[in-house]
């Protein structure tokens, strides 16, 4: 669990980066949960774009993802949201 000064040093952080992942119609997938476990294996901080077409909620996606993947969810605002789990070989931030 981050503390809410922590999460607000990490929206900071990922108010520079875009988002590397997109979930369309198909919503979210083993594929999709796997993809999102590599990317914060090797960033620790990624920010995903949800399509007008998937048809999902942007906070009820974020922690869902966030309970699958182990992360935190770090901010759900209109239709993109940040994941920070920490790296265990790849630590680059530092809380």
């Amino acid at each position: 669990m981050i503390t809410s000064k922590q999460r607000a040093y990490l929206r900071g952080l990922a108010n520079s980066i875009e988002p590397i992942l997109q979930i369309g119609k198909g919503g979210i997938s083993d594929n999709l949960v796997m993809q999102i476990q590599e990317a914060l294996e090797k960033r620790e901080l990624i920010k995903v774009h949800i399509l007008e077409s998937a048809m999902l909620n942007t906070k009820e996606t974020c922690a869902e993802l966030a309970n699958l993947t182990g992360a935190e969810c770090v901010q759900a605002i209109g239709n993109k949201f940040v994941l920070y789990r920490e790296s265990e070989k790849n630590k680059k931030i530092e809380l």
